[in-house]
């Protein structure tokens, strides 16, 4: 079981070092696509939850 272990840690760190990761600029440009991203889809969600909220009063 043990070897079985080191094996598979083996196989990770040679699986890591094929990793191609991200500049600092890279990383950066994502971050900020996902920040926006998410921003503007929480506007979206609470323009629609008003908008369904102001028509549910307006039935009942």
């Amino acid at each position: 079981m043990k070897e079985k272990i080191k094996i598979f840690l083996a196989d990770v760190v040679k699986e890591m070092k094929k990793v191609t990761w991200p500049t600092k600029d890279e990383l950066k440009e994502s971050t900020i696509i996902v920040v926006v991203t998410c921003i503007i889809l929480a506007g979206f969600v609470y323009i629609i939850d008003q908008l369904l909220n102001n028509i549910m009063k307006g039935l009942f």
